[in-house]
C-alpha cells in the first residue's frame, strides 16, 4: 500500500485543479452568454435541455461502471482473472457476451468495466465482447424495450430481435477487433504504472483501495462524458430532425438515418426504446437499428472510447457494426412482414 499511496496524491491535486478550471470556464461562458442575450434563443435552451438530461442520464450509469470495476479490481483475486484467461477463447467471447445479464449497467458503465477485465488478464476479444452486448443484454434495458413496445403489441419480438442482433454484434466485433495481436488495444493511464501487487486483505486497506479506484474511474470517465455530451446537444441543436422524415419510407435509408440520429442523440440504452417507439414513421427494422447501433457508437461513446482504447478504435468499430446492424435491421423487417 505505501508504494501506491504517492500516486494518489500526485493525481489528486492536477485532477482538482484541471475539474476547477473547467467550472470556472464554463461559470465565465454563462456568464458573458447571459450578458450577450443568447441564453434567451430557443437554439441555447435547446442545447442546455439535452445536454443536461445526458448528462443526468450518463452519470449514474457512469458511477454504477466505475463501482463495478473498483469491485473487481479490489474484491476479485487475481488468480480468478488468471483461470478466466486460460479458458478457450471459443468460450470466453460468448460467455463474456452474455454476462451482459449480470450486469445493469449501460454503455457509460461498461466502458470501465471492460477496461478493468482486460487489464487484469481477459483476452481483448472476450472483453470487447462483454462491453458491446451489456448495454443491450442488460436486463433492465430489455425490460425497458418490452415496455415501450408493449402498446404496439410488439414487446416480444423487439426484445428478441435487439437482444439477438445485439449479441451478434458484439461478439463479430469482438473478435475482429479484440483479436490475436490486439494484446495493446489499451490505452496507456498512470495507474497502470502502478499496479496493486495483490488483493487488499483487511477491511481498511479494502476501503481505500476501493475509494482511490472508485475516484479515479468515475473522475477518468465522467469528463469524457460531458465532453461527448456537449458535442451530442450541440448537434441536435443545430441538425433539424425534418431533414430525417423524407427517408423514412425506405428500409435501407430509414435504417441507415436512424443509425445516424441515434449516434447523434447519445440516448441512454435503458430508455432509448421509448424514443425508438416514437419513430412512428419509420419501419420497425429501422427503429431496430436505432436500439442496436446507439448503445455501441455515439457521440459521447467516442470520447470514451477514445480515452480508453488506442487510435482507430472507433473508426475499426464503426466499420464493422454498421453494416451488421443493417443487415440484421434489413433481415429483422423481412420476419416481421
Amino acid at each position: 500500500m505505501a508504494s501506491s499511496s504517492p500516486t494518489v496524491m500526485l493525481r489528486r491535486p492536477a485532477g482538482n485543479l484541471l475539474l476547477g478550471g473547467m467550472v470556472v470556464i464554463v461559470a465565465t461562458l454563462v456568464a458573458a452568454a447571459r450578458l450577450a442575450g443568447i441564453g434567451r434563443s430557443a437554439l441555447a435552451e435547446t442545447f442546455v435541455l439535452i445536454f443536461t438530461s445526458i448528462v443526468v442520464e450518463a452519470l449514474p450509469f457512469v458511477l454504477l461502471g466505475a463501482i463495478v470495476s473498483a469491485g473487481i479490481a479490489v474484491l476479485v483475486p487475481n488468480r480468478a482473472f488468471e483461470r478466466l484467461a486460460r479458458l478457450p477463447l471459443p468460450l470466453q467471447v460468448p460467455g463474456a457476451a452474455l454476462g451482459g445479464l449480470a450486469f445493469p449497467v449501460c454503455e457509460c458503465g461498461s466502458v470501465p468495466v471492460a477496461r478493468r477485465l482486460i487489464s487484469r488478464g481477459m483476452h481483448p476479444a472476450a472483453g470487447l465482447a462483454f462491453m458491446l452486448a451489456s448495454p443491450i443484454m442488460n436486463p433492465i434495458v430489455l425490460a425497458s424495450t418490452w415496455i415501450a413496445y408493449q402498446g404496439r403489441g410488439l414487446a416480444l419480438q423487439m426484445v428478441l430481435g435487439r437482444a439477438g442482433l445485439g449479441l451478434l454484434l458484439a461478439m463479430v466485433a469482438g473478435w475482429a477487433i479484440g483479436g490475436e495481436g490486439a494484446r495493446d488495444i489499451l490505452r496507456a493511464r498512470p495507474d497502470d504504472e502502478h499496479p496493486a501487487p495483490a488483493t487488499p486483505t483487511s477491511p481498511g486497506d479494502r476501503i481505500r483501495a476501493f475509494t482511490d479506484h472508485l475516484a479515479a474511474d468515475f473522475y477518468f470517465m465522467g469528463k469524457f462524458v460531458v465532453i461527448g455530451s456537449a458535442l451530442a446537444a450541440a448537434l441536435q441543436a443545430v441538425v433539424p430532425q425534418t431533414l430525417l422524415s423524407g427517408v423514412a419510407r425506405t428500409p435501407v435509408l430509414g435504417a441507415l438515418a436512424l443509425m445516424a440520429l441515434a449516434f447523434l442523440l447519445s440516448l441512454c440504452s435503458e430508455a432509448d426504446a421509448f424514443v425508438a417507439v416514437s419513430f412512428v414513421q419509420f419501419p420497425i427494422g429501422s427503429q431496430l437499428a436505432f436500439l442496436v447501433f446507439g448503445p455501441v457508437v455515439d457521440a459521447k461513446l467516442a470520447f470514451l472510447y477514445g480515452a480508453t482504447f488506442r487510435r482507430r478504435f472507433v473508426v475499426k468499430l464503426v466499420v464493422v457494426a454498421a453494416p451488421i446492424v443493417l443487415a440484421g435491421s434489413l433481415w429483422f423487417e423481412v420476419l416481421m412482414r
